[in-house]
């Protein structure tokens, strides 16, 4: 995916946008995996068993998010675990948004294509996954609960199109 990046993504972004500066060309800087688990995060077994999917399906240890402070209509105290981060970058990045692309995409049900409207005003993209089964890491038989979780690709780029066109280019079904 990093080659294709190199030989084809970036030649056709320089036509198209006509960057004066190798640096201003859009790129994907990091992607982002998290997951809320809420009051659940309270259950030990529940959360090793959530960090041991996260750690399967994303190759690296996820850092365990804390709450800053207390929100009695939440019934959070301050400094409970409530969900779990990972950040990928460089190849295990690549390599993570290739098998996104190629095998995780295709096994979602009912997919007619991702959503273009979902990148903020810095063109960053966000993909919420309803279920870990869409992984072909996870086995069926050892998931006793579905968890969702939010992927966010972070690109350098300065505005939706440029980072729309560059997501496209790399090869993800809009």
């Amino acid at each position: 995916l990093k080659n294709l990046y190199k030989n084809d993504v970036v030649p056709k972004l320089i036509k198209q946008f006509e960057y004066k500066n190798v640096h201003q060309i859009p790129k994907i800087e990091k992607i982002v995996v998290s997951a809320g688990l809420g009051l659940k995060a309270q259950n030990r077994n529940y959360l090793q068993k959530a960090i041991d999917e996260i750690r399967i399906i994303t190759g690296q240890q996820p850092i365990i998010t804390k709450s800053k402070k207390s929100i009695a209509g939440f019934k959070i105290r301050e400094g409970m675990t409530i969900g779990l981060t990972v950040t990928l970058r460089k190849e295990k990045m690549y390599s993570f948004l290739e098998k996104f692309i190629k095998l995780v995409l295709p096994r979602i049900r009912d997919f007619r294509g991702l959503n273009p409207n979902q990148f903020d005003k810095y063109g960053n993209y966000n993909i919420g996954i309803s279920e870990q089964l869409v992984f072909p890491e996870i086995d069926y038989d050892s998931v006793d609960q579905r968890r969702g979780f939010n992927i966010t690709i972070v690109t350098t780029s300065n505005n939706k199109q440029e980072a729309f066109i560059l997501l496209k280019e790399l090869g993800l079904p809009f």
